[in-house]
């Protein structure tokens, strides 16, 4: 979804024996704070997925070994991986290091660092330090994690509840509009 010009929404998901989803909310540029709004889902069957090596990725955005993602990002480039891995795999790739890189694991354990002393569990994010490589060995289960990769915009933020702008007047400004019923624009 890029909220843009407005869009004013809720999640009301259909009950199901298992559901993952994800929501990750990217900051747009200033020049594209106000742009026109739009939604659209990705879903299982639109993500390409690379087998190799013991490990299963889906390129939910960007490239991942020539394959074209599912969304490439309409105004901020991300990487955005769904990475698989069969018990005790390796998997790495490079990584650009001007980038900010974290992962979200899902299901399983991995090592993070080289000395494979330190197994981080799933349900926990991890932030990392640029580099020019992020590798990983899952644990004795497996290991599900999404990767997400991108550039910072390096932009000021002000954040107030649904609404991101770069100063406090920008703010202030938005939820007036959104008061007055003139925040959608379009």
């Amino acid at each position: 979804m890029t909220a843009g010009s407005g869009i004013l929404h809720q999640e009301m998901p259909q009950p199901s024996e298992r559901m993952l989803g994800v929501q990750l909310w990217l900051n747009l540029p200033r020049k594209d704070k106000m742009t026109h709004p739009q939604y659209r889902d990705i879903t299982d069957s639109m993500i390409p997925k690379i087998r190799q090596d013991g490990s299963t990725v889906g390129v939910i955005a960007g490239h991942y070994k020539n394959t074209q993602g599912a969304t490439q990002g309409d105004y901020v480039k991300t990487l955005a991986l769904d990475v698989q891995l069969e018990p005790k795999s390796q998997w790495n790739i490079p990584t650009d290091p001007e980038a900010t890189l974290f992962i979200y694991i899902v299901e399983g354990a991995g090592y993070l660092d080289a000395d494979r002393q330190i197994m981080i569990e799933s349900h926990r994010a991890v932030l990392f330090d640029q580099g020019d490589t992020f590798a990983i060995q899952a644990a004795d289960q497996g290991i599900r994690f999404l990767l997400f990769s991108g550039l910072p915009l390096r932009e000021p933020i002000a954040w107030g509840g649904p609404i991101v702008m770069n100063t406090r007047e920008e703010l202030q400004q938005a939820f007036r509009e959104i008061d007055n019923g003139t925040f959608i624009k379009k």
